[in-house]
């Protein structure tokens, strides 16, 4: 028996952990309210698919140039995915 609740006890942690973590595919750039924050999950991986026309400029909505991203990426050190 007590096998048993220590088993539902760990399920049950399991759950409610993986339940409240945020997957990569729900990221949005809708989400962000500054490039430096849509430029930071981009380059980390966080959200790979930020840069959909691949013309190195993630999340269009708060980017606005290659210039704008290439000085927050140098300015942080981050290593960024190629333009397409």
């Amino acid at each position: 028996m007590f096998k048993m609740r220590i088993f539902i006890l760990f399920f049950a942690t399991f759950l409610v952990s993986s339940a409240t973590a945020l997957p990569a595919s729900a990221i949005t750039c809708k989400s962000y309210s500054a490039c430096q924050q849509a430029v930071v999950n981009w380059c980390e991986g966080r959200h790979p698919r930020a840069d959909g026309d691949g013309d190195g400029i993630p999340c269009e909505n708060v980017c606005s140039s290659v210039r704008q991203v290439n000085a927050i990426r140098v300015s942080l050190g981050l290593n960024c995915p190629p333009a397409r």
